[in-house]
C-alpha cells in the first residue's frame, strides 16, 4: 500500500464547462489588458517626455511580462489542466487591491476600479466553482476519489 497521492485526471468527457470557458476568457483579457498598458507605457516613456524614461520603460516591461501569468492560465484552463486554476486564482487575488486603489482615487480611473473588482470577482466565483473543480480534475482534502 502507497500513502502516495495520485492526482485524478480531468474530466474531458464532454463539452468544456461554461464556467470554466467563462473563467479563462476573463484572464485572457486581463492579461491582454496587462499587454496594452505595457506597450502603452514603453511607447510614452521611448516617445514622449515623462518624468523619468527609464521607469517608464520598466514599467512596461514589467507589465508585459507580468501579462504572461494571466495568459498562461487562461490557456491552461481552455485546455482544462488542473495546475492553471492556481496562476489564474494568484491573478484574480493581485488583481483586488489594484482595483481598491483605483476606486479611491479621484479621477478617471474610479470606473476601471469598478471593472477590474467585478472582473477579479466574478472570476474568482467562476474559479472556486465545484463544476470547474470537477472539470480540471482537483480533488479536495482528504478526498481520495475511491
Amino acid at each position: 500500500m502507497s500513502s502516495e497521492r495520485t492526482p485524478t485526471a480531468p474530466d474531458t468527457t464532454g463539452p468544456r464547462p461554461r464556467r470554466l470557458t467563462y473563467a479563462a476568457v476573463l484572464a485572457a483579457l486581463e492579461g491582454l489588458a496587462l499587454v496594452v498598458g505595457g506597450i502603452w507605457m514603453l511607447v510614452l516613456g521611448v516617445t514622449g517626455e515623462p518624468d523619468d524614461r527609464r521607469q517608464a520603460v520598466t514599467g512596461g516591461v514589467t507589465l508585459i511580462v507580468l501579462a504572461l501569468l494571466p495568459l498562461v492560465a487562461a490557456r491552461g484552463l481552455l485546455g482544462r489542466r488542473g495546475w492553471s486554476r492556481g496562476p489564474a486564482v494568484i491573478t484574480q487575488i493581485m488583481a483586488l487591491p489594484v482595483a481598491y486603489t483605483l476606486l479611491k482615487a479621484d479621477s478617471t480611473a474610479i470606473p476601471a476600479g469598478i471593472v477590474l473588482a467585478v472582473v477579479a470577482v466574478t472570476a474568482l466565483v467562476l474559479l472556486l466553482n465545484p463544476e470547474t473543480t470537477r472539470a480540471l480534475g482537483i480533488r479536495g482534502p482528504g478526498n481520495t476519489g475511491k
